[in-house]
């Protein structure tokens, strides 16, 4: 996993090591006594009560009084711990986590892969107490207590806003233990464990599955643009503030999310800016650029993901409609409600087969062997196949197979297989030979006529 920022990746780290992280303290502290003191955890409120202390500098308690504030509104808007899941992980099984170590941190925060006692493994959060934040923060105040108090109001936020939105696009928060009895108000959120989100390693999988990334994508903003504490808008939104969770994408860092819309006067208050465009956008009569969430969410979903993902080897037929999709969430003429139909759109016409419409039949070209399946084996490569032994490519029907079949050069023969992407569709294995048959009665073999030609079957 990958939050906070992930400016350094698998970093193991001794135990005298992880002592030294102030974020990571809490990892070895006794269990906390139950019913006592300030440590709370598992599915309850996690607001502290205390004020910021007395003693720290002028700037720093404003500082703190006002995260206190904004974090109390968010927790009025999300219902305030009502909507927090019951039953999670808390402080004891915190204490009893094994196997710790750093896989990355980052500007606020650190994070760790720990084993539970009770089997499986999670993610664990912290304020980063050597991370840029912290460091500007003690530059400033001279008050390192103070800041990294200020550092834990941001996963605090966090923590309620994955208590409140629940999505599967959304990473899920298991359980979390804070400690409020001093300064320091150590905090550590407890989530689901994913894997970096690696844009080189995406761009060499199949189509099919880097439609899925986008769609998955569209269908957390529009969640998002739609959500129970109203439009919210990832500030900091950058492919490294995503994970993959057993081939899901999901969003795992969300101390930036915002749920205020810049306010306004006039129009000409709310140009959205980006380093290479800018949108001007309506100023509402209530006084808030109107929709400017949900635009900058998709604008950044258009540059960061489906500029490199959707155009890359799609079906010739599908082209122009994600083009139509680039142009329209690359000009902001869609919004997430239009976008998300638009892909619907696709996703149906490539499930249903729509897209082979008006296409010369091939499948005559072939002979079909039922019971019989050819040696499975390294053959000729194809990009992007599902298999790097061979090629192995997602189709709608044996018709479908056999267009790709012809146009290939190695191709002699292909086999409809009994495995299926996400979207139902069968996997198609091309051959360059069709000589060495097994029998099995599941299975069909399809062969080149022209192949087969002059050879005995």
């Amino acid at each position: 996993m990958a939050a906070a920022g992930r400016a350094r990746r698998g970093a193991r780290l001794s135990a005298a090591a992880l002592l030294a992280l102030p974020a990571l303290a809490l990892l070895v502290l006794p269990a906390p006594p139950s019913g006592g003191g300030g440590d709370r955890g598992g599915g309850g409120e996690a607001q502290p009560d205390s004020s910021p202390p007395l003693l720290l500098p002028p700037g720093l308690r404003e500082e703190l009084r006002q995260r206190r504030r904004d974090l109390r509104r968010l927790e009025a808007a999300a219902g305030g711990g009502e909507a927090a899941a019951t039953g999670g992980l808390g402080c004891g099984d915190l204490n009893r986590a094994t196997a710790v170590s750093v896989l990355g941190w980052g500007f606020t925060k650190v994070v760790a892969r720990a084993a539970l006692a009770g089997g499986g493994a999670v993610a664990l959060k912290s304020v980063h107490g050597a991370g840029r934040e912290v460091r500007r923060c003690v530059q400033r105040y001279g008050a390192p207590a103070g800041c990294r108090r200020l550092a834990a109001y941001k996963l605090l936020k966090e923590v309620t806003l994955l208590q409140r939105l629940q999505h599967p696009g959304i990473v899920k928060l298991h359980g979390q233990c804070y400690n409020s009895g001093d300064a320091e108000l150590r905090v550590t959120a407890m989530l689901e464990l994913g894997s970096p989100l690696e844009m080189i390693q995406l761009l060499q999988t199949p189509w099919e599955e880097r439609f899925k990334i986008c769609l998955s994508l569209v269908k957390l903003l529009f969640y998002l643009a739609h959500s129970p504490l109203g439009s919210i808008v990832l500030l900091d939104f950058q492919p490294r503030q995503f994970v993959m969770v057993d081939g899901n994408l999901k969003v795992t860092d969300m101390d930036d999310a915002s749920t205020e819309e810049l306010p306004c006067k006039e129009d000409s208050d709310c140009t959205l800016d980006f380093p290479t465009k800018s949108f001007p956008l309506k100023c509402s009569v209530v006084g808030k650029c109107e929709g400017i969430n949900e635009k900058k969410n998709l604008f950044n979903a258009y540059r960061y993901f489906f500029t490199y993902l959707l155009p890359h080897s799609a079906p010739p037929a599908l082209r122009p409609l994600l083009s139509d999709i680039l142009n329209a969430t690359g000009d902001l003429r869609y919004g997430i409600n239009e976008t998300l139909r638009a892909f619907e759109n696709v996703l149906h016409l490539y499930k249903s087969g729509l897209y082979l419409q008006e296409r010369p039949l091939l499948l005559k070209d072939y002979i079909s062997l039922k019971g019989f399946r050819t040696v499975e084996g390294e053959d000729y490569k194809c990009w992007p196949s599902y298999s790097h032994l061979g090629c192995l490519l997602s189709i709608h029907s044996p018709e479908e197979a056999a267009a790709i079949c012809n146009s290939q050069l190695q191709c002699q023969s292909f086999i409809v297989t009994q495995h299926r992407t996400w979207t139902g569709r069968p996997l198609a294995s091309f051959q360059s030979s069709w000589t060495d048959l097994i029998p099995d009665t599941n299975a069909v073999v399809y062969i080149k006529r022209s192949a087969s030609s002059g050879e005995r079957l």
